[in-house]
């Protein structure tokens, strides 16, 4: 039987333990025999990644925005106890999905696979039920800080233009942690563009949540790109496509 052939690569990140194995095993066993396959190959494995200074998972982000497709083994994101368990490690590195995000400025789709050897669990859902996440910036960009004693927190910026503000966060009586979310509007525009297009590509309606009624700034900026981007730009396409937008407090 002939194989067949690739016209591009597929970005390969290796990742850490028993992944590894199963990663070989799918390659032997159910890809190679039919097809002949081109990859560009990154080990991702917390070692590697410790002796590169995690330039390797940079590289993997790039190498997969050139090309377009890659397949991410799981890693490993230390923790206190990984440190102990690899003590070569000379810092708590951060989460190569978070990174690798970042710089694809990534949406996460999770959409379930539908079988027929595989019930439903709930006998009623006739149709899948995508999760899309926004997997830029916010919790894996956080900057993180423990408090050490009691002390005054403040949230301060200063913009080019010449703007300033400060906002005290919180009068610590006693030892705490503190930590700093981001996002960007263009960011939030590419996520609410994926979403859109998704929705319009398998036909089905898209709920968008936010708590914007407790976070008047962050969440209430997602809710509102939302709605400007979708009567712009998708309102009609998604009457012709017979779909809805529809937004609802979380």
């Amino acid at each position: 039987m002939e194989k067949i052939q690739m016209k591009t690569p597929l970005v390969e990140m290796d990742g850490d333990e028993m992944t590894r194995v199963l990663w070989r095993m799918i390659k032997d066993e159910l890809i190679c025999p039919f097809v002949d396959l081109k990859t560009e190959y990154y080990d991702l494995g917390l070692l590697h990644r410790n002796e590169t200074r995690d330039q390797v998972t940079v590289d993997a982000a790039l190498a997969t925005k050139k090309y377009g497709v890659a397949v991410k083994c799981a890693t490993i994101t230390p923790n206190a106890q990984r440190m102990v368990e690899y003590p070569q490690l000379t810092e708590m590195w951060k989460s190569p999905n978070g990174t690798i995000r970042a710089i694809l400025d990534g949406t996460v789709f999770r959409a379930p696979i539908l079988t027929g050897m595989i019930p439903a669990y709930v006998s009623g859902w006739k149709k899948p039920i995508t999760i899309a996440r926004h997997a830029y910036g916010d919790l894996y960009k956080a900057t993180e800080y423990r408090v050490p004693c009691p002390g005054t927190a403040t949230l301060s910026f200063r913009g080019t233009d010449g703007t300033e503000f400060s906002k005290t966060i919180y009068e610590f009586e006693c030892p705490g942690v503190l930590q700093g979310l981001y996002n960007k509007d263009s960011s939030i525009e590419s996520f609410a563009r994926s979403c859109f297009s998704y929705a319009l590509t398998t036909k089905q309606d898209l709920w968008f949540s936010a708590k914007d009624t407790i976070s008047k700034q962050y969440d209430q900026t997602f809710k509102l790109i939302f709605q400007r981007i979708f009567d712009e730009e998708y309102k009609a396409e998604f009457e012709k496509a017979g779909i809805t937008y529809f937004y609802t407090l979380i």
